[in-house]
Formats: structure tokens, sequence, C-alpha cells
């Protein structure tokens, strides 16, 4: 299969400890290209939108082709790296060495996988079942999406969603950054930052952090621009890789924030200056 290498390769430069990169969530190329003419670093296929986009819950319903024809049709209409959101991989550690050189071939940066079992719950329903994979299990997933080209792997934790604290949270990430994993996302379903600031102090920094930040939300915009405006302006100057601060040890490139904007607000006629806004609100974290 004829996989395309350069995508990953302009989203790595991105990882950058002197400026957080921004990726906003699109569910159909429309959405994309206002993201991207509106000067986001990436584009993250959100799994949430598109399933909200045909009416069907965040619950691994959708099949890959659906989700895979997407992210190809969104990078098709603009030069942004695409992060593709693929949930739990759409199985095992056999379906995921499946379906990755199938997302690299069609143009996509970076996977994002998530250590609960297949079929998901959404993170964010109440009473949801939140159930994660054994440790072991996820190494293989990301064991053998790694295996399969040069595609960036995201190792997304549900630990602190599935109620089981940030020690667990920490150890998983960790475990992850040791099975190959590029990056590691963590995911809170608390309605303040506090959760996700707490695990950015604690992270021993084995691979780049990730998080998510509701655009609404203005205290985790307020205080994630903080945590990084301090990072930045005592990160070591002579390395790349040294950690932004001890608040927030990123050792490996970057400190990633992924918006994402509801799938009605992401179509509806929105101004490049309205979502520049938008942007530049969490650009500063």
């Amino acid at each position: 299969m004829k996989q395309d290498s350069t995508k990953p390769a302009t989203l790595r430069p991105k990882l950058d400890v002197h400026r957080p990169a921004v990726a906003m969530a699109a569910h159909n190329p429309l959405a994309a290209k206002l993201a991207a003419s509106a000067g986001f670093d990436a584009i993250w296929g959100s799994g949430f939108e598109l399933s909200a986009s045909y009416a069907v819950p965040d619950a691994s319903i959708l099949s890959m082709d659906i989700h895979l024809e997407m992210m190809r049709a969104i990078g098709e209409v603009q030069d942004v790296p695409v992060i593709a959101d693929i949930d739990t991989g759409f199985g095992n550690a056999v379906n995921v060495a499946y379906v990755t050189p199938r997302y690299l071939a069609a143009g996509v940066a970076a996977v994002v996988i998530e250590d609960k079992t297949f079929p998901k719950d959404s993170s964010l329903r109440a009473g949801g079942r939140q159930e994660l994979v054994p440790l072991g299990e996820f190494q293989g997933k990301l064991a053998a999406a790694k295996a399969t080209g040069t595609v960036l792997v995201i190792a997304r934790t549900e630990a602190l969603i599935a109620g089981l604290g940030q020690d667990e949270a920490l150890r998983r990430g960790e475990a992850y950054a040791e099975a190959g994993a590029d990056g590691v996302l963590i995911h809170s379903k608390q309605k303040t930052p506090d959760e996700i600031l707490s695990f950015c102090r604690a992270w021993p920094g084995r691979a780049c952090l990730w998080s998510w930040c509701p655009p609404a939300t203005r205290s985790c915009r307020s205080r994630m621009s903080q945590l990084w405006a301090k990072s930045a302006s005592s990160s070591a100057a002579t390395t790349p890789f040294a950690p932004p601060s001890r608040r927030c040890r990123a050792h490996s490139v970057a400190y990633w924030l992924r918006v994402e904007l509801p799938a009605w607000k992401a179509t509806s006629p929105l101004s490049r200056r309205s979502l520049r806004y938008r942007g530049t609100g969490i650009c500063g974290s």
C-alpha cells in the first residue's frame, strides 16, 4: 500500500517547546477549510463531531470506512496536517495494524488511539461505561500502530474519565510513552482545568503532552495560558528538547492543545475573524 510520509513530516516541526500548537476539530471539508484559513496548526478529525453529524451517539457506531473517507476528504481541500481521532482503533491490535496504514495512505499525519474497551462509550456521557483495557494490551495496540509506517501515534488515556485518579493516569501515560507513543493525550470531564494542570505538573516528560480545552471555558483558557507563559519564559535556550519548566515538564518537544467546537457551530456561518478569535484564545495557552 502506497503511504504518504510527507504529512507526518509537516506535523513534527510544529511540536515546539517555544510555542504550543493548536488543533481545531472538524468533521467535514468545509469546517476544515475554515480552520486552516484561520491559521490553526492542525485539523483534529473529530470522531465525536462526525458521529453527531450522522445523528448517532459517539459510541463506535460509525464504520472505519466512513471516518477514513472523511479524513481523506478533509486532507484534500486544505494543506494543514490532519490528526485522525480513531477512538479505540476499531478493535484490538490486529485491527489497529490494519487501519493505521490506510489512514497514512489517506494523507493523515497522526492517529489518536484511546485506552478504553471496544465498543467505546462517550467520555462525557453521564453514567457512561468507562472501562479501560489492560495496560499491556494497549501497549500492544500502540506498537502495532508504530510498526505500520511513519504516522505519528498519540496515546490517549481515559484514566481520569474513568475515575481512576492521577497516579493511574501517570502510570499509563509513562507506559504508553515507553511503548513508542509520540505523545500522550490527557482527558478530563471536569468543568475546570484543575485535573489537567495537576497532571501536567506531575508529568515526567517522556513524550509530549496533548490536552483538550473547550473554547467556551474561559478559566481553562486563562489558566492554561498562565501555565504555558511560565513554561515558555523559563525554558532552556540551549536545546529544543529541554523541559519548559518544573510546572509542565514535556521533555520531548511540545505541549499541545486540542480545541473542539460543537458540530453545529463548526458548520454555521463563521467569519474568519470570529474563528481566529477562538483560536487565539487558546494559542496563548
